[in-house]
C-alpha cells in the first residue's frame, strides 16, 4: 500500500492525501474532544459510517447530521438546524465538527464550525476531486443568499483534512471532470507542470484509481497550501486563487447553481484569458491554451446555456458587480500577464469587457 502524503499548511494544520485513509480519524481530531457531529449527505452514509467508527475507536460520543446534496445544503437553514443540533447535544469548545462530502458540505460545516461558540474544530474528509483540491484546504466557509454565492462566510483553518483517494472511486465521470477544472487553475496560475501532465495524457488524468490524478491532486494542494499560508484572508495573494471565479460565480448564479462548480469556472477562465489578451496582457497562444487543455478533459469553454449575447451579458456583469473582489463600483478581476504569474486587472471598461465575452459566448 503506497503511503500517505503529508502536505502541511503553514503551522496550522495538515492535509493527509492517500487512500484508505478513514481509519485515521480518530487520531486526527483535537486531543481534549468528547463529542463529534459527523456531517454528510444521504448518498455517503458509507463513509460516514467509517468516520463514526473510527471515531468512536478514539473514545467519543458521536452524533449524526444528514444534509442536503450539492448547493441547496448551503443555505442559513441548514446552518440554523446544525447550530441546533450542536446546542441540544451540549457541543462545547473542545468538541469538534467532521465534515464527509463534497466542496458544499466542507464550506457549510466550515462555516458552522467557525460561528458555534465562535469557533470550535473541523476535520475536513472531502469526497471529490474539486473538494480535496479546493474548498476544504485554506479555511474559507461560507453559504449562500438569494444576492450571490458564497457572500455569507468566515475564515476558519480545519483541524485536519484527509483526503482518502479511495472516496473517488464512486464519483461520477462528469464530477471528476468537473473537479479537474480547479486543478487546471493551479496550473494557469502557479504550477505549469500540471498543465503538462494534462496534456501528455487527458485520460490518465481521470482515472481516480492511477497515480497521475493523485500526483495532480497532490500538486494542486500544495499549490493552495503556499497560497493561504502566506495570505489566510485574502489581502491579495489568495485572491489569485480565484482566477475563472468572477463570471464562473456569475454563471453559476444565473443558472440557479444547476451546473457544476467546475464547468462554470472553467468557462470562467478562458473569460479571464481573453480579458487579459483584450488588455493587451497575454498573448494569442496562452488563450488557446486555455481552450485546449480544458476541451481536451471535457470541459466546456463557451457559455452556451443563455440565450441572447446581449441580454446575457447584461445579467452576468450585474451579478459579477456583486462579486467578493468588487470595491464599491470597481470591478476588480484576477488575469494572467504570462503562465504563472498573476496579476490584478481593476475596473477595466464595459466595452473590453463585452469583448472578453463575446469571445465565450459563441460555440468554438
Amino acid at each position: 500500500m503506497t503511503a500517505a502524503t503529508r502536505i502541511t499548511v503553514g503551522e496550522d494544520y495538515d492535509v493527509l492525501v492517500g487512500r484508505d485513509l478513514l481509519a485515521q480519524v480518530g487520531g486526527l481530531v483535537p486531543p481534549r474532544a468528547e463529542r463529534a457531529l459527523v456531517v454528510h449527505p444521504q448518498t455517503l452514509g458509507t463513509y460516514a459510517d467509517l468516520a463514526q467508527s473510527a471515531l468512536q475507536d478514539a473514545g467519543l460520543e458521536v452524533h449524526r447530521a444528514q444534509v442536503p446534496d450539492a448547493e441547496s445544503a448551503k443555505t442559513i437553514a441548514t446552518a440554523v438546524d446544525l447550530w441546533d443540533r450542536l446546542g441540544a447535544a451540549a457541543f462545547t469548545r473542545t468538541d469538534v465538527l467532521v465534515a464527509v462530502g463534497g466542496g458544499t458540505v466542507t464550506d457549510l460545516v466550515g462555516f458552522v464550525a467557525a460561528t458555534w461558540l465562535r469557533g470550535v474544530a473541523v476535520v475536513q474528509i472531502p469526497t471529490t476531486v474539486l473538494a480535496m483540491v479546493d474548498a476544504a484546504v485554506g479555511g474559507k466557509t461560507g453559504i449562500n443568499t438569494q444576492a450571490g454565492k458564497n457572500l455569507v462566510g468566515s475564515f476558519h483553518p480545519p483541524h485536519a483534512v484527509v483526503c482518502d483517494l479511495s472516496t473517488l472511486e464512486t464519483l461520477p465521470p462528469d464530477d471528476v471532470r468537473a473537479g479537474l477544472a480547479e486543478v487546471v487553475k493551479g496550473g494557469f496560475i502557479a504550477d505549469p507542470r500540471i498543465l503538462e501532465l494534462i496534456e501528455s495524457d487527458p485520460r490518465a488524468c481521470q482515472d481516480v484509481r492511477g497515480p497521475v490524478l493523485r500526483e495532480l491532486i497532490e500538486r494542486k494542494i500544495r499549490v493552495k497550501a503556499r497560497i493561504v499560508s502566506e495570505d489566510l484572508t485574502e489581502a491579495w495573494l489568495r485572491e489569485t486563487l480565484n482566477y475563472g471565479h468572477t463570471l464562473g460565480h456569475a454563471i453559476e448564479q444565473a443558472e440557479g447553481y444547476r451546473l457544476r462548480h467546475g464547468e462554470a469556472i472553467s468557462v470562467g477562465m478562458v473569460f479571464a484569458a481573453e480579458l487579459a489578451r483584450a488588455g493587451g496582457l497575454i498573448d494569442a497562444e496562452l488563450v488557446a491554451r486555455h481552450r485546449t487543455v480544458l476541451d481536451s478533459i471535457g470541459l466546456p469553454t463557451a457559455d452556451l446555456w443563455g440565450s441572447g449575447v446581449e441580454s446575457r451579458f447584461a445579467g452576468l456583469l450585474e451579478a459579477m458587480r456583486r462579486d467578493k473582489k468588487s470595491r464599491g463600483a470597481l470591478l476588480r478581476f484576477v488575469v494572467l500577464d504570462g503562465l504563472a504569474s498573476v496579476t490584478r486587472l481593476e475596473g477595466p471598461s464595459e466595452d473590453l469587457l463585452r469583448t472578453a465575452y463575446r469571445q465565450v459566448s459563441t460555440r468554438p
